[in-house]
């Protein structure tokens, strides 16, 4: 199904990125914005999800939209919560899927991208953080991507601007922003979504367990290059 109220333009004869996880598709948008038509899959529904949106198991769906799209190239966020280290001393389990998503993907033959926090187990994975200048964003944000592709790894310099914390809105002092979960105002839900640059997100949650679309328009760049069989380009 399409989210009507919220859909993006999309050119019908773009390559096409499957984003499974998708949640509000942060992660989708800046795949967009590189060039592809994006279709999206979660298991919750996603009713400010801008793309054509599945709703159910992502791996039950993958043979499916494989068919149905033929896809040049697979996106996948598998829950984070199982290697954050904000879970340390929670006595939840949570789901462990890079595993399995890496092994779908790979099933496919396709250029994939795997993405999580830090911790996860990625292999040989290339770190983005809000601050790097190919991304542009006032967070400091780390999120890694493994690909069975050469994604080349930015300059990461050291983080020497302040950042806010416990919920507070940047100053001038402390100009950038820490996003993460909570009890928070509507005044910080929506400066966070400007920050995050995700400005149809509507929830907290949304926002905090987005991917900045900035990203995965780094990503893009690259991997629309490697779709084509391009030369791979430099950082």
């Amino acid at each position: 199904m399409v989210n009507p109220e919220s859909a993006v333009a999309v050119a019908s004869n773009a390559p096409v990125v499957l984003e499974l996880f998708s949640c509000a598709s942060g992660a989708g948008m800046g795949y967009h914005r590189a060039g592809f038509r994006v279709v999206a899959v979660d298991i919750e529904p996603q009713p400010r999800n801008p793309f054509p949106f599945f709703q159910g198991d992502a791996f039950h769906l993958l043979p499916q939209l494989l068919a149905q799209f033929h896809p040049a190239a697979l996106h996948g966020s598998p829950p984070c919560q199982a290697y954050s280290p904000l879970n340390a001393y929670n006595k939840k389990v949570y789901p462990d899927l890079v595993d399995r998503t890496r092994e779908a993907f790979a099933a496919t033959g396709l250029p994939y991208v795997i993405e999580n926090v830090p911790q996860a187990p990625l292999r040989n994975p290339t770190l983005l953080c809000g601050a790097m200048a190919e991304v542009g964003l006032r967070v400091y944000r780390h999120r890694s991507f493994e690909t069975n592709w050469h994604l080349p790894q930015p300059t990461h310099l050291p983080h020497r601007e302040r950042c806010t914390r416990n919920g507070y809105l940047p100053t001038p002092e402390a100009p950038f922003m820490s996003i993460h979960g909570g009890k928070h105002s509507k005044a910080w839900r929506e400066r966070a979504a400007l920050e995050m640059d995700v400005p149809w997100m509507g929830t907290i949650r949304e926002v905090c367990e987005a991917i900045p679309p900035r990203y995965t328009e780094y990503i893009g760049g690259h991997l629309m290059a490697a779709v084509r069989g391009e030369p791979a380009r430099a950082a």
